[in-house]
């Protein structure tokens, strides 16, 4: 994985948060959480998994609404967030965080209803193993979002530490036909990259948000947008 140690730090696990949704970030994270919501829909008493959880910002959003969740991730300081967080808000009974490796998932074939994994993709090494593990441990749905290929975060990503991983349409049906998915369905959006929005305050990144949505939605802002959410049934 890209970055692995970095992620691991603690002093990143302390900021990771503050430095991603503060200022303009907060317009990412709602759009991020809506985008799971309405993948997942209804989830009261449903068994849902997910791979690299990080501070659990979607685990304990689940729990809050009634999922049995699990929440798996490679980096001990970001579970622990994670576990103050559901604990601060009451659902640590509806919650666990494991430490473990996405590319051996330790669950039986089948065993949730659902299998998630956002801000992940981007920095798997092995997209096509890690994938094929989300479908085995899942019994009906897996959902991801990837970054994409011919995009603003084609010219962002030169500029990143780290890099992501970029992906074309092409690449995720061959990704989806290894795996045994079938697209349910594919929502694309961000025009802007993240980091744009990151880097000014709230109040005039929705100026820009309201744009972005706006051409967002013609084909040609379909075909340019910089994340994609991908849908896909067992």
């Amino acid at each position: 994985m890209k970055g692995q140690e970095w992620y691991q730090a603690d002093t990143v696990a302390e900021e990771y948060e503050a430095k991603r949704f503060s200022r303009g970030g907060r317009l990412i994270d709602r759009r991020e959480k809506q985008a799971v919501l309405d993948a997942i829909g209804p989830v009261a008493d449903k068994d849902v998994l997910e791979v690299a959880c990080g501070t659990g910002r979607f685990t304990v959003m689940l729990a809050e609404r009634g999922a049995n969740i699990t929440g798996l991730d490679i980096s001990g300081p970001m579970l622990q967030q994670g576990r103050e967080k559901a604990q601060a808000t009451g659902v640590d009974d509806h919650v666990e965080f494991m430490r473990g490796d996405a590319a051996r998932l330790p669950f039986p074939d089948d065993h949730f209803d659902t299998v998630f994994a956002m801000r992940f993709f981007h920095l798997a090494d092995t997209p096509a193993a890690f994938l094929a593990e989300m479908r085995r441990v899942s019994k009906e749905q897996v959902f991801f979002d990837t970054f994409n290929r011919f995009s603003t975060r084609s010219i962002y990503n030169w500029a990143l530490p780290m890099g992501s991983r970029l992906y074309s349409r092409w690449e995720i049906d061959r990704l989806l036909d290894g795996a045994g998915l079938e697209l349910t369905d594919a929502n694309h959006d961000w025009l802007l990259p993240y980091g744009f929005y990151r880097k000014i305050p709230n109040e005039l990144a929705a100026s820009f948000r309201s744009l972005d949505t706006a051409l967002g939605g013609t084909p040609l802002g379909e075909k340019l947008a910089s994340v994609s959410y991908w849908n896909t049934h067992v």
